[in-house]
């Protein structure tokens, strides 16, 4: 589905941006969540370790406004990635200029615990405050941008409608698909007769569409 017109006149590359935390989810979470992206025919985009290297993160903020909606998910330590914190920013920015779509995931993780910086996200931004190199100011703008990502309609793997990671994938790719539906470039385009093709098309990898 990637290509779609973008709403400044330009080509999305991805259909999906994930923002997560390599340590904590890469290995167990996201790879299963990333592949069932792509089995649905979406083209998501994941970043590879290097990218993650050093301070500068201009090939990931050029691939979230590339995208046509951003996955984040919050795991445990989460915010004691400085990365993470910088790519949510230009994420919600992206949510803001370009309407990009965010879905929130909580993985092994209560929303409260984001939102108002309690255990472990308490102890990140302790610690984030106790070094001289990060400005005050972004400090500050993290904290904000986590409030307003947890206020977000999201995902919670703990959930008890979710046996497992299986099911919660599952049900997690089946509500993005309806989403990139929704916003398909062929609702724009004027083209005749091309929404009920597009629709009928795309019910096959979204049946319940």
């Amino acid at each position: 589905m990637a290509g779609a017109s973008s709403s400044s006149g330009g080509r999305f590359k991805y259909d999906v941006f994930i923002n997560f935390r390599g340590e904590d989810t890469r290995r167990c979470f996201v790879c299963h969540l990333y592949e069932a992206l792509k089995q649905r025919a979406l083209d998501p985009f994941i970043d590879s370790e290097e990218l993650r290297k050093g301070d500068d993160l201009s090939e990931l903020f050029k691939a979230i406004q590339d995208s046509r909606l951003s996955i984040v998910v919050f795991s445990k330590d989460y915010a004691s990635s400085k990365w993470c914190l910088k790519e949510l920013a230009q994420i919600l920015e992206c949510m803001d200029r370009q309407r990009q779509i965010v879905v929130p995931i909580f993985y092994e993780v209560d929303p409260s615990h984001i939102r108002n910086l309690e255990e472990s996200f308490a102890e990140a931004f302790a610690k984030h405050e106790s070094n001289s190199k990060i400005d005050k100011k972004e400090l500050e703008s993290w904290k904000s941008t986590l409030t307003r990502a947890t206020s977000l309609s999201g995902w919670d793997s703990k959930s008890k409608d979710y046996r497992d990671d299986t099911q919660l994938i599952g049900s997690i790719v089946e509500d993005i698909l309806k989403k990139l539906i929704h916003i398909s470039p062929s609702k724009t385009d004027g083209l005749i007769g091309m929404d009920s093709h597009m629709d009928k098309c795309l019910k096959n990898f979204c049946p319940e569409f």
